[in-house]
This record gives structure tokens, sequence and C-alpha cells, in this order.
């Protein structure tokens, strides 16, 4: 098969580029209004993109239109171009639920972070909270949006980098040898369609660099 993204000519049910490039993380973004409400939400164009200094992306489509009352922003991104700041949460197989309760499209005033009866806790060095069931978190302070060249007024998408200036590590998580036990956190990660993926020990799998050997 071969198709062309623009004219949309693959034939099938649905668009298949989002089960193209997978798995792909998801950021759980919090963030806070100017009045200091919280908003939370996912996003699955998310990851890490250098070490130093260390910088995360996450990439957001377009929210109300300025005729609906809107300026094209979604929450996350408004909030966080005026603010400065934002927390990346870790995302797992135990809050898988919270996290899909999270995506739901709501009004500004609404915080997610109450609604999925999850626990707001405080951030070492910005304002917004931190999720207390994620055994991760980022805290970022904003760098800048960039924005992706779209066909038309609904298909805006912006990169939105942050740097990490704070990293918390639940210390259950650590082994004894001082290495992350992803296994032991289960991250969950974003196919395609409605679909998600979980790491477990049976999915990791270790190779070694030919110039590290």
């Amino acid at each position: 098969m071969f198709y062309e993204p623009k004219k949309g000519n693959h034939g099938l049910p649905k668009n298949p580029f989002n089960s193209l490039v997978i798995p792909r993380p998801i950021g759980w973004i919090t963030s806070l209004d100017t009045a200091g409400g919280v908003n939370l939400a996912p996003y699955s164009f998310f990851n890490a993109v250098s070490y130093r200094p260390p910088t995360v992306m996450y990439a957001a489509g377009a929210g109300m239109s300025p005729a609906d009352g809107g300026d094209w922003r979604k929450d996350s991104r408004r909030n966080i171009e005026v603010t400065g700041e934002f927390v990346c949460n870790f995302t797992t197989w135990d809050t898988r639920e919270q996290m899909n309760a999270t995506s739901e499209t709501l009004p500004p005033d609404v915080d997610e972070l109450a609604l999925a009866g999850l626990t707001p806790e405080p951030s070492q060095l910005i304002k917004p909270p931190r999720v207390a069931e994620a055994p991760v978190h980022l805290e970022c302070r904003y760098i800048k949006s960039v924005e992706i060249p779209h066909w038309e007024e609904v298909d805006q998408y912006y990169v939105v980098f942050g740097e990490v200036i704070g990293v918390h590590v639940r210390d259950e998580f650590i082994t004894a040898e001082g290495l992350i036990d992803v296994a032991k956190l289960r991250p969950i990660a974003r196919l395609g369609y409605q679909d998600y993926t979980v790491v477990n020990p049976e999915t990791i799998f270790t190779m070694v660099r030919p110039d590290e050997l």
C-alpha cells in the first residue's frame, strides 16, 4: 500500500499514521492558569529531545476556535506560555484509567486532577502541582513553542519545549545498583486508534552498542 497523507487516499477505515509511529510515551502535563486553576491533560506526541540541558517536548493540536470564544490554543499550551512552567507526570499501568479520564475535553475552569480523583502534590521549584500517584515527575521551565506548518486552521499543531529543572523519582523504583527499575515502573505508551501498550519484564531486552563492546 502507498498513500499520500494530504490526499487521504489510503482506502482504510481510519487514518493509519498514528499506528505507524509507535509506541509513543505519554506526557501527562500539569499546568496552572493565571488564577491558579489546575489543568491536567495527557499528550501522546511527547518525548525527550536533549541531555544537556535535559529538555522535553510535547505537541498539541488546536483548541477552541476564536468563533467559539477561544484562541485556538489548548488549555495546557495557553497556561504554559503565560506562566512559563509545567510538570510532566509519569504514566503507568496503575494510573491508566485516571490518565484516560483526564483526556476528556472540558471547560478551562474544570480541575481534571480533582475530577479523576488524583492527589495534588507541591512541586519543589515551580508552582504547578505534581500528580502524587505518579512515581516520576519532571518539573519544567518553558522554553518556547514552535508552530508546525498546517493545511487548514483546524490542523494547527504547536510543539512546546521545556527545560527539565527538577526530577522526582520515588525511591522504591531505584535498584540497589542505582538504576531506574523500568520493569517495576510499568510505564504505558500510546499506540494507534484506541490502543496502548505496557512495559513489563517480559518485553524488555538489552543490546549493547558496538562502540561500547
